[in-house]
């Protein structure tokens, strides 16, 4: 009797074995490895933290602090070098409306210029008459979600400062208006005297430009590097930014064709679309070099064209693809682009948004 009691309590010895031998496991696991994993953590923390650091001491002396003074009041903000000649870039409400302009560099400050100062990008260039280090620029539209990047700046009186963040969205509007083109938004706080810097890869190459800052300055706004180079490009060929339009209005085919939701609406008379060939129905695939996928793609589209460049204009029509050239003229909005009201690093944002979004490439 006693044999076959022990014998039948059998089963609930092991089962009771095996789950202390799986709970000594687990304990285990967690004992050993949580160092580990917490020397991995600080580890990979002193990585970042090199990289910041090498970031800053390498491409530093390339970023500037500015003075300026418009009507209103004193200006400061940051800009930095992007050629050897002295040409440097800033945002707009720092180069863009003021004047008496001074660079501090180097424990030395220079009188500047405005050369360029474009309200519907954001930006500005300034220029010194003196040698100058100058920043590598990189790649905007090589940037994804969580990407790390690094910014060098000058906030309130403070010296030439870094901080560290990540790209966190790609946004074409903001507080319901939109945006000239696509913006970097940066989970980056922000202070005033920041507008301007430098937004960096961890290569130390440029890829954006701080033009404004969120509501609670807890995150702000870059132009794309690709856009800014767009804007001098423009510079460098005509003394001054020229953006295009070819006035066709898109809006959203009920079913996609190509890969593309882009439907041509109306061709507006005395544009540059006028007499192209392309009609009402065609579902638009690529302006420029710039492929269409929806509507809202035509910001971006429309932000690269040059007024006076032809530009092809593919389309799918019916079950045939259709390529149509068209000199662009200047954008209306290029002149008189609207300012929203908002907290900023300096004064205004200028961030050439309409209420409705621009379907008009």
């Amino acid at each position: 009797m006693r044999r076959l009691s022990n014998s039948s309590r059998a089963p609930e010895f092991l089962f009771r074995f095996q789950l202390a031998s799986i709970s000594g496991l687990v304990f285990a696991l967690i004992f050993f490895t949580a160092p580990a994993l917490l020397q991995a953590q600080e580890q990979s923390a002193a990585t970042i933290s090199r990289q910041v650091k090498d970031v800053f001491e390498r491409v530093g002396k390339a970023v500037v602090k500015i003075h300026g003074v418009d009507e209103h009041c004193e200006i400061s903000g940051t800009g930095f070098f992007v050629d050897p000649t002295g040409t440097l870039y800033t945002s707009y409400t720092v180069g863009g409306e003021a004047g008496n302009f001074t660079v501090e560099f180097e424990g030395k400050k220079y009188p500047a210029r405005q050369v360029l100062a474009d309200i519907r990008s954001g930006m500005a260039m300034l220029k010194v008459d003196v040698a100058t280090p100058a920043l590598p620029i990189g790649k905007s539209e090589q940037l994804e979600v969580a990407t790390p990047v690094v910014t060098i700046g000058y906030p309130l009186d403070l010296p030439e400062t870094p901080s560290f963040g990540m790209i966190a969205g790609f946004d074409r509007k903001y507080l319901g208006r939109y945006f000239s083109t696509t913006h970097l938004r940066v989970n980056l706080p922000t202070q005033r005297g920041e507008a301007g810097s430098p937004l960096l890869n961890l290569q130390g190459e440029v890829v954006g430009i701080l033009v404004s800052s969120l509501e609670n300055n807890s995150a702000c706004y870059a132009l794309p590097i690709d856009a800014a180079e767009k804007i001098r490009a423009d510079f460098v060929r005509f003394g001054e930014a020229r953006h295009g339009w070819i006035g066709i209005n898109v809006s959203e085919a009920e079913t996609p064709v190509e890969g593309s939701r882009a439907e041509m609406t109306k061709i507006m008379e005395g544009t540059p679309a006028a007499d192209s060939g392309i009609k009402a129905g065609d579902i638009l695939l690529q302006v420029g070099r710039k492929k269409v996928r929806e509507p809202e793609d035509v910001l971006d589209a429309s932000f690269f064209i040059t007024a006076g460049d032809t530009v092809p204009i593919t389309v799918m029509r019916g079950n045939e693809k259709l390529t149509f050239n068209v000199q662009a003229d200047f954008h209306p909005a290029s002149q008189h682009p609207p300012l929203i009201a908002a907290p900023t690093m300096n004064q205004a944002i200028p961030l050439k948004l309409d209420s409705e979004v621009q379907r008009r490439p």
